[in-house]
C-alpha cells in the first residue's frame, strides 16, 4: 500500500528504519527484531542503501522479504552516490518488477560520511532530481528528507526550504525529517515550510539515546543539537548503561506524544537494528495510539 494513502487516514503513522546487515549474524538478529516489532502493528518500515550502493541487492531483497514473510509495508531508500542513471533506472526496474510501491530519494552521503558529495558524472547532484527521474518512468509513491536543523552543507534554513520544495514539485508525497530532540525546532520548521506553500505530510524522525558516544557522533555528523539539560544528564549517566537506556527511552516517550498531541502526522524512528528502547517507546505509545483494525501491509 502506497504510504501516502496510509498517512491520509486520520490516524498517527509509526514506522522502523532498517538497514540490510553485513552476514547472517545480522541477519538473524534484524528477523529477532522485525518479529518482536510485527507485533505492535507499524505502519510501515524502511530500509536504507549502503553508500555507493554497496547494499544494493541487499535492500531491494530485505524490502521484498519484509513484505512477503512479515506482512507489513516495506519503503526501500535510494540514492545518487556512485550510480549513473542507468544503474538508477535498474534498480528503480527491479524494485518495481519486485511490486515495492514506496521509495524514499536521498542524495545520500559520501563515502566514509566525510568530505563533499561528489556526483556520479552521469547520475545526479540532488534528490530533487532523483525524485523526478522516478517519477518520470515510474508510480512509486516517493519520499523525501527534511531537516529542522538544516542539512549541514545548506548556507541557510530559507535555502534548504527552498531546495525541498523543489523535491516536492519533483514528485516528494511526504517528508521524513532528520532526528532531532527539541520538539520545538520541529514545529518552527514545520510553520516556515507551510509558509513556503509545501502542504505534504512531515514525519520526525526520532532515534532512542541508547549510547552517549553513539548519539554524540551522530549528531556531530548531521548537525544536530541536544538540548543542554538533556546533554548533561546524559554526561552524568554516560558510564551507567542502564541508566542511559532508561533515560534515553523516557525522554523519546515524552518526546513522541508531545509530537502527536500537538499534532505530527506520525513517528518515524531510526532503530539501528534495535527492537528494546524502540519497542518499549512505541508500547506506551499505543495505549494511546491502538492500531488501525486493517492488517498490517494491507
Amino acid at each position: 500500500m502506497r504510504i501516502r494513502e496510509l498517512l491520509s487516514t486520520g490516524r498517527p503513522s509509526f514506522s522502523f528504519e532498517f538497514f540490510p546487515p553485513k552476514d547472517e549474524a545480522g541477519f538473524a538478529q534484524l528477523r529477532e527484531t522485525l518479529a518482536s516489532l510485527r507485533d505492535l502493528r507499524p505502519t510501515y518500515v524502511s530500509v536504507t542503501y549502503g553508500a555507493g550502493g554497496s547494499t544494493r541487492q541487499r535492500t531491494i531483497e530485505l524490502v521484498t522479504r519484509i513484505r512477503r514473510d512479515y506482512g507489513i509495508e516495506a519503503m526501500a531508500h535510494l540514492t545518487c552516490v556512485g550510480a549513473s542513471r542507468s544503474e538508477i533506472l535498474a534498480v528503480l526496474e527491479c524494485l518495481d518488477e519486485a511490486g515495492v510501491e514506496n521509495v524514499l530519494a536521498l542524495r545520500g552521503d559520501p563515502p566514509g560520511g566525510t568530505g563533499p558529495f561528489a556526483p556520479h558524472p552521469e547520475g545526479f547532484a540532488y534528490a530533487s532530481e532523483l525524485a523526478a527521474f522516478a517519477r518520470k518512468y515510474f508510480n512509486f509513491c516517493l519520499g523525501g528528507a527534511c531537516y529542522p536543523e538544516k542539512h549541514v552543507e545548506a548556507v541557510s534554513l530559507e535555502a534548504d526550504i527552498a531546495n525541498l520544495q523543489r523535491k516536492v514539485e519533483a514528485g516528494c508525497e511526504f517528508l521524513i525529517t532528520q532526528l532531532f530532540f527539541d520538539n520545538q525546532r520541529y514545529f518552527d520548521f514545520v510553520g516556515k515550510v507551510r509558509a513556503a506553500g509545501i502542504g505534504v505530510p512531515i514525519i520526525p524522525g526520532i532515534m532512542p539515546i541508547t549510547n552517549v558516544g553513539q548519539i554524540e557522533r551522530f549528531t556531530r555528523m548531521c548537525g544536530t543539537t541536544i538540548p543542554e539539560p538533556l546533554l548533561t544528564e546524559l554526561h552524568n549517566q554516560r558510564e551507567d548503561h542502564h541508566a542511559v537506556l532508561s533515560l534515553g527511552v523516557a525522554q523519546a516517550t515524552a518526546q513522541c506524544l508531545e509530537l502527536l498531541h500537538r499534532g505530527a502526522p506520525g513517528i518515524h524512528f531510526y532503530t539501528l537494528n534495535k527492537s528494546p528502547a524502540t519497542r518499549t517507546i512505541l508500547t506506551a505509545l499505543r495505549t494511546a495510539y491502538p492500531p488501525a483494525r486493517y492488517p498490517a501491509g494491507s
